[in-house]
């Protein structure tokens, strides 16, 4: 029995379509996601901060954990570490230069799983107009039909972006930070 050429091109457009949408979209919850970061300070105690406003895109295919991507945009003017003054510092030149790069962002290049709910992101964060690969340890937390939440955690150091007064600061060398993410269909 020969099948009519419609059909059949009606079911490879019906096979390529599931393929192709198998991931899960979801958008960041900006009120319930928190971008927190710790950095030395002078060795007395961790300085710590977070940014308040946090926006993006998460693609999940719980099965095919590989086909996953990530895109985040922070306010880089949104730092917030209960000082308003060292907050306006952090926000000038010599720190996030946020008058003139607003926005630090992270894309995702790669994902894989490595054991049953955590995994890596890899990805190209950029802030100061510099990119450069960053790695996240993340846990899946939980989901649902409408829902998704990961927690994650991660280190860069400040100088690699031209952030070279953390240091001068008596600060660092290192910043670590926390994501905590919430996102919805």
């Amino acid at each position: 029995m020969k099948l009519p050429s419609k059909l059949i091109l009606a079911s490879a457009v019906l096979m390529f379509s599931n393929a192709a949408f198998a991931a899960d979209s979801y958008k960041i919850d900006p009120v319930h996601t928190w971008v927190n970061f710790t950095v030395s300070h002078g060795g007395w105690a961790a300085a710590s901060g977070q940014f308040r406003t946090v926006s993006g895109e998460i693609l999940f295919d719980a099965d095919e954990l590989t086909k996953s991507s990530v895109k985040v945009e922070i306010d880089a003017s949104s730092v917030d570490t209960n000082n308003q003054a060292r907050d306006q510092h952090l926000s000038s030149p010599d720190f996030f230069n946020s008058a003139e790069f607003p926005k630090i962002t992270f894309e995702s290049t790669s994902i894989e799983k490595t054991g049953d709910n955590t995994g890596t992101i890899t990805g190209d964060l950029s802030m100061l107009g510099v990119s450069k690969p960053v790695t996240l340890n993340v846990t899946f937390n939980k989901s649902d039909d409408r829902k998704v939440g990961f927690s994650a955690v991660g280190e860069l150091t400040p100088s690699d972006f031209g952030m070279a007064k953390v240091a001068g600061f008596g600060m660092g060398p290192n910043v670590k930070f926390t994501v905590e993410v919430e996102a919805s269909k």
